[in-house]
C-alpha cells in the first residue's frame, strides 16, 4: 500500500481510470473538485462520478444533473438536468456500463431516508431505474455486462440486477450481500477481470473482494478509515486506487482523505466509455 497523492479530500469518491489518457481521476464531492495527478478542476456545484467520452471529454454527474468537461480547455457544458429542482439532493456514486451507458445515484444532502434514486444515461436520455434509495453506492458491472451491482449503504445491502443485451434491467433484483450482521457499510465498488467485486467499506479502512457467489475472498487495508471507492488502473490494470474521506472524523490524522494504491494480485477491466447519442 502506498499513498498515491498528498491532497486531502473531505469526501473522496468516484475513482476511475481513463484508458486513453492513462490517468486515475477522482472527486472530492464536498469541495466540488475533480482531481488527477498534478491537476484539479473546480466546479460551482457538487460533482461525484464520471465516465470518459473520448480522450479529452468526461461525462460528469453533479447535484443538478449531467454535464460534460473538456479536460484540455476546462470548458463545462450542462447536458441534462436531473433533480435540478431539488436543492436538497446531490449526486453520489456512478460508473459506466459495458453497453456505453452511465449509471449514477442521487441522495439527500443529509442522507435522508429514501430521498435518492439510481438513474441510467443511455444515448442521450436519462431513465430512473430505482427509487427510494438512501445512499446509492457500489454501482459496477459484471465482465459480460449482463449483471449490475448496486448498494444502499444505509441498509448495508448490495443487490445484483440482471441486464438485457442493451444494459437495461430485466427481471427482479436479488440481494447479493447483506452486511448487517458484520456491521459493514458498502460504499463504492468495481469488478475485476475474473468477475470478483471489490467493495470499499466506509468506516472499516478496507476494500474487500467478493466472488460471484457472494463469498468473501480477500481484504486489503488502506490508510484512511473511510474507504469510499476503488478503481483498477495502471499499465497492466493491476493497480487498485482506493479513495478515502475525512468527513465525520473528529481528529483526523494525515492519512485521512487521501487516495491509496495497492496491488491486489488480480487485474481489472478497462473502464468502458460512454456514448452520448
Amino acid at each position: 500500500m502506498i499513498q498515491f497523492d498528498t491532497r486531502i479530500c473531505e469526501l473522496g469518491e468516484g475513482a476511475f481510470w481513463h484508458p486513453e489518457r492513462k490517468q486515475f481521476f477522482w472527486f472530492d464531492i464536498l469541495n466540488r473538485r475533480l482531481l488527477t495527478s498534478g491537476r484539479d478542476w473546480r466546479f460551482d456545484r457538487m460533482v461525484s462520478a464520471a465516465a470518459w467520452i473520448d480522450a479529452d471529454r468526461l461525462l460528469i454527474a453533479s447535484e443538478t444533473g449531467l454535464l460534460t468537461l473538456d479536460l484540455e480547455t476546462g470548458a463545462i457544458a450542462d447536458l441534462i438536468a436531473v433533480e435540478a429542482d431539488r436543492p436538497d439532493t446531490r449526486s453520489n456514486d456512478g460508473r459506466a456500463d459495458r453497453q456505453g451507458g452511465f449509471w449514477f445515484g442521487t441522495m439527500g444532502k443529509r442522507a435522508e431516508t429514501g430521498a435518492g434514486s439510481i438513474y441510467r444515461f443511455y444515448r442521450g436520455q436519462v431513465t430512473r431505474l430505482f427509487a427510494d434509495i438512501s445512499i446509492p453506492n457500489a454501482i459496477c458491472f459484471a465482465p459480460d455486462g449482463r449483471l449490475a451491482y448496486f448498494a444502499d449503504t444505509a441498509l448495508a445491502l448490495v443487490w445484483a440486477q440482471p441486464l438485457d443485451a442493451d444494459g437495461w434491467p430485466v427481471g427482479e433484483r436479488r440481494i447479493f450481500l447483506d452486511l448487517n450482521a458484520e456491521g459493514l457499510n458498502p460504499d463504492g465498488a468495481v469488478t475485476d477481470s475474473e468477475g470478483g467485486i471489490w467493495i470499499a467499506k466506509w468506516g472499516a479502512g478496507a476494500v474487500m473482494r467478493y466472488l460471484p457467489d457472494g463469498s468473501r475472498a480477500q481484504e486489503i487495508a488502506v490508510g484512511g478509515q473511510h474507504a469510499s471507492c476503488p478503481a483498477f488502473g495502471g499499465a497492466d490494470l493491476g493497480d487498485l486506487l482506493v479513495t478515502t474521506a475525512r468527513e465525520g472524523i473528529r481528529a483526523p490524522d494525515q492519512h485521512q482523505g487521501l487516495p491509496w494504491l495497492v496491488r491486489p494480485g488480480v487485474k481489472g477491466l478497462a473502464e468502458p466509455g460512454v456514448i452520448l447519442k
